[in-house]
């Protein structure tokens, strides 16, 4: 899967009782392609709800917008009423990062939803947590202070000047109210299942490791007399982990007691630390954890990344495929516990998969062998090179993986898996080039299917062909170079790989020059209709080098099979 940028936004909106005007404004967000609204949950005391939906950033927030705008249509706040602290038809909006992009450049994000919320919309209000202009501003609370109600006062106090919109409370202000937005982390709603049905049990040990603590006690750490410091604030014993709120309860529906966390900064205090760090509390107090239970859905990279701390404890090669890692990750944490696990469902990146595409990659090797021979011009040599340079560092990787669990060679397993994440990577780029090449040649077509009946159309057509044509010449040229740096992966490993598997690294080296060669022939036949020559000699020029030194690359590793066989 190739990274790209994803953000996801949670507005919560002053509106909890009526479905249809709920569905309303939720729905607006579907209208902006490439948005995928996630979750609805309408709450009917607060008289609110919590939105989710989650896409590519400008995106996200050209549909948060256009929430916010449905909201204040729909939402007369000097009718509101309800039990959470609010102040404005959509209340809060945050931004949260979820792939491909820091906090810091989501709040970027953040100020532009703001500015034109207020410019356009002429609702007020402020940025908040990582969004926040000043220190006063973090805090949600001190924002929302007042609430509605308190806002006549609050917008005209130059201390509380909102950072977006007017500073007034006028006439559409007070059926809009104001609108906190923020940048924040990613949280994660975790409960770990204990083998007990005592919440009593399951309390101490979230006390053990939740950030606050326990509030320390003379004597019976339960029922003994609260220490006080100074000021009279009773003291704390702060838990192992940073930001991690933890509290035990018992749920009927399992028979069984649970440790809830909200994990507030995955960055800080993962998913699997949390799991690990509650193992060996309840260890110590002679429970058993038997699993765990995601609340919600969780970024691909939070999986990964429980999947590399398992396989590293195991002193096993991290070079494996990410279905696998999934797997690993399903399992270490036993998050198939109570119920079946469905990564399709639970993992915000595979929830985004546009599963209309019919993707080259996602066919079965007699139907990619079939769709190849068929009289259609695509796929053609481009995606066929990158496939078989798949192929190639896919060998190379395999010899890696083996060299990393043999039999006597535990001390070097971090050595030959350190190998296998890189042909990893270059496996996932190649094949992602495989349906990019044919990507690419279809642009072209679409190209010369424009219309050329003025000279304004004319342009057009001609500027959009030459740049597909480039674009076309460019993918080969990316299957050339990632194909070429592959070989890298087999060249160590028939130096210093398990030497059982030396034909299987040579086929690797082989399989990797028939891609190089294959993608050259496609920037030649591509540059020549290039109008650009600048650009078109400068590409058949840098492949040139790439083809020369790829075939200098196989006579040096067919010597060095010959030399060992």
């Amino acid at each position: 899967m190739m990274n790209k940028q994803l953000i996801e936004c949670v507005p919560n909106i002053s509106e909890g009782r009526d479905i249809n005007k709920i569905n309303e404004i939720a729905n607006t967000v579907e209208t902006v392609e490439g948005v995928k609204l996630l979750d609805i949950d309408p709450g009917n005391a607060t008289n609110r709800t919590v939105i989710t939906f989650v896409g590519e950033p400008q995106k996200v927030i050209d549909a948060a917008f256009l929430l916010i705008k449905k909201a204040a249509e729909l939402i007369d706040m000097s009718k509101h009423t309800g039990e959470h602290p609010r102040f404005g038809a959509t209340d809060v909006c945050p931004l949260v990062p979820i792939a491909g992009i820091s906090l810091e450049e989501t709040a970027k994000y953040a100020h532009k939803l703001g500015e034109r919320v207020g410019n356009e919309l002429g609702i007020p209000g402020y940025f908040y947590e990582n969004a926040a202009k000043e220190d006063k501003r973090k805090n949600l609370a001190s924002c929302r202070s007042g609430e509605y109600e308190g806002l006549k006062e609050k917008l005209v106090n130059p201390e509380w000047k909102p950072d977006f919109g007017p500073a007034e409370f006028n006439e559409k202000v007070a059926r809009t109210g104001a609108t906190a937005i923020s940048s924040r982390d990613f949280l994660i709603a975790y409960n770990v299942n204990l083998n007990t049905t005592s919440t009593r049990r399951a309390n101490a040990i979230a006390f053990d490791n939740r950030e606050a603590g326990r509030i320390k006690r003379e004597g019976n750490p339960s029922t003994g007399k609260k220490v006080l410091d100074k000021d009279g604030n009773p003291v704390r014993i702060p838990g192992k982990l940073k930001a991690v709120k933890g509290i035990g309860w018992y749920i009927e529906e399992y028979g069984i007691a649970q440790i809830s966390y909200n994990l507030t900064n995955i960055n800080i205090t993962s998913m699997h630390k949390a799991f690990d760090e509650t193992c060996k509390s309840a260890e110590e107090r002679g429970l058993r954890v038997t699993g765990s239970e995601l609340i919600g859905l969780i970024p691909l990279q939070a999986m990964l990344d429980a999947a590399d701390y398992f396989l590293i404890k195991q002193e096993r090669s991290l070079g494996i495929s990410e279905s696998e890692k999934i797997k690993i990750t399903v399992k270490s944490l036993g998050l198939d516990d109570l119920k079946p696990f469905n990564p399709k469902e639970k993992i915000i990146e595979y929830l985004l998969e546009d599963k209309n595409t019919n993707k080259l990659i996602d066919l079965t090797v007699t139907g990619f062998a079939e769709e190849t021979a068929s009289e259609s011009m695509a796929p053609g040599g481009g995606s066929i090179s990158a496939y078989v340079g798949a192929l190639g560092i896919s060998l190379g990787t395999m010899v890696a993986n083996l060299s990393a669990h043999k039999a006597g060679w535990d001390d070097r397993w971090k050595e030959f898996s350190d190998w296998a994440v890189k042909g990893q990577a270059y496996k996932n780029k190649l094949l992602f080039l495989v349906d990019e090449d044919t990507n690419s040649f279809n642009k072209i077509i679409e190209g010369f299917r424009m219309p050329k009946g003025t000279n304004e159309e004319k342009e057009l057509r001609k500027k959009a062909i030459e740049d597909a044509t480039k674009y076309a010449t460019e993918i080969p040229f990316q299957v050339m170079q990632t194909a070429y740096d592959s070989m890298e992966v087999m060249e160590a490993m028939l130096k210093d790989g398990i030497q059982n598997s030396l034909s299987d690294a040579a086929v690797g080296v082989l399989c990797a020059k028939t891609a190089v060669t294959g993608a050259y022939f496609n920037v030649r036949i591509n540059a020549k209709d290039i109008k650009d020559r600048v650009f078109a000699d400068d590409m058949i020029a840098k492949a040139e080098r790439i083809y020369q030194s790829a075939n200098q690359k196989e006579k040096e590793v067919i010597a060095l099979i010959d030399s060992k066989m």
